[in-house]
């Protein structure tokens, strides 16, 4: 008896996905704080920042290229493991990923003009070549967010006999789920880049390098991320309560909520056992409260999905554990950004303490934690679900092949191509630390040296 490829597609979607989040923010928030620093340079006549931007371009490229790879497999994975997804909806699932792919080609061409730019294009000019890459990866991730939002609220579509017979683009991605879900990670983006790149800065600064280079280095980038961390926060709020009114399953399940009530409570932590919450830490009508302002607000449990789409125990727990990670890392990353802030204000300098340090080094790991928690309560949270309401993910997967060595295949080609970006990008770390490759300002005609102009070109 043959398995069901079923388990073997959910594993190489949950890894691939997981691979390529990582990468996102690079291609949407790293190229803001690339720009930030090129502008600062200009504007100040700041060599450092000149340095640090043209540096950053050539991170961002290297990235860049791997995301372009890791989502190319994406796209072939969404037909070879779910047919009956594509062959049923394509025509409105595939609306947003049309328009992603004119914004991914529009990225890629404006940010291979804006590296040649650095020793061809005068300065001003140069920076503003920067911005389509910045538009087209805001617009490219909106796009990808509208198809998973289009997922979890479907809208738009005419269905009759189980297949689309008509569609509406707009009300496809502009779906209900969309403006929350595709601020939410937006917003993630730059927190994720910005303590990332910080982090680097900041693990050199721990080993004794505080010079105006890795000061600026870290300044840049954790200034973006902390002053985007308390939006993220209203955000999220604001988020989960449009989940609580839209989505009261995938709330139910965040919430460990086992029966419909008022005076529903906050659950920290726990496990679902035998349809009773054990071992959590519960903060009386603490759920009521954050989803109606009201500890008289009644939310509905999971009693209230029918039994034959009840999540099981173990993915209600998947999902409340990892939205409370996700809830528990970013205010972590608050607390941090609040440190940062309150020294600035008094001192107008960096924190002196090397406990800050350490800190803001751990900073990117646990966003990309919080991250990655986040897209697991967004996919786990949507089962048995694909397209919620409309097809159960058992009906989507393909339904013969084995797709273990397809994933097995996967993972290979991700592990070298991920071992390939990180020997590039340290070759790349060992020629700047030894002064080559980049050195000086690097705007105008490249001199006798390599280096470039000695001055800004205005």
């Amino acid at each position: 008896m043959s398995m069901s490829p079923l388990l073997p597609a959910r594993e190489q979607m949950a890894f691939t996905l997981g691979f390529h989040i990582i990468l996102v923010p690079f291609g949407v928030a790293f190229t803001f704080i690339m720009m930030a620093a090129n502008y600062r340079g200009l504007r100040r006549g700041d060599e450092v920042a000149l340095t640090l931007a043209e540096r950053w371009s050539k991170v961002a490229a290297v990235l860049f290229a791997v995301g372009a790879v890791s989502g190319t497999v994406l796209s072939f994975e969404m037909g070879l493991l779910w047919p009956n997804l594509m062959g049923r909806f394509g025509a409105a699932y595939g609306i947003p990923f049309a328009v992603e792919g004119l914004f991914f080609f529009l990225e890629a061409i404006f940010m291979a003009i804006y590296i040649y730019g650095w020793r061809h294009l005068r300065p001003w000019p140069h920076l503003w070549t920067g911005l389509p890459v910045v538009l087209a990866g805001i617009g490219g991730t909106a796009s990808v967010v509208a198809a998973n939002s289009w997922m979890n609220l479907p809208g738009g579509i005419t269905v009759r006999d189980g297949r689309v017979s008509g569609v509406h683009p707009l009300a496809v991605f502009f779906n209900r789920a969309f403006w929350y879900e595709a601020v939410h990670m937006l917003l993630a983006a730059y927190i994720v880049a910005g303590f990332l790149v910080a982090g680097v800065y900041a693990a050199g600064m721990l080993k004794g390098r505080v010079d105006r280079y890795h000061r600026l280095g870290f300044l840049i980038p954790f200034t973006v991320a902390a002053v985007v961390m308390p939006f993220q926060i209203v955000m999220g709020d604001l988020a989960a309560r449009e989940v609580f009114h839209n989505e009261p399953a995938k709330f139910a399940a965040i919430e460990v909520l086992p029966r419909s009530r008022s005076h529903a409570p906050e659950t920290i932590g726990g496990l679902l056992v035998g349809g009773r919450v054990r071992y959590g830490i519960r903060v009386p009508a603490g759920a009521s409260l954050l989803a109606g302002y009201r500890p008289e607000t009644r939310i509905e449990g999971l009693d209230a999905v029918p039994d034959a789409v009840r999540p099981a125990d173990r993915l209600v727990d998947t999902v409340h554990l990892s939205f409370d990670l996700m809830v528990g890392s970013a205010f972590l990353l608050l607390g941090l950004a609040g440190w940062f802030a309150l020294e600035w204000w008094r001192r107008r300098q960096l924190p002196r303490s090397r406990w800050f340090l350490r800190a803001a080094a751990a900073a990117g790991l646990v966003s990309v934690v919080s991250l990655e928690a986040g897209w697991v309560v967004t996919e786990v949270g949507r089962q048995p679900w694909t397209v919620v309401g409309v097809l159960l993910t058992r009906d989507a997967v393909r339904t013969s092949g084995d797709v273990w060595p397809f994933l097995g295949a996967t993972v290979v080609l991700y592990a070298g191509v991920g071992a390939a970006a990180v020997a590039v990008l340290q070759t790349m770390r060992r020629r700047w630390a030894a002064g080559d490759a980049g050195v000086g300002v690097p705007y105008g005609p490249d001199q006798p040296d390599g280096t470039g102009s000695p001055e800004i070109v205005t």
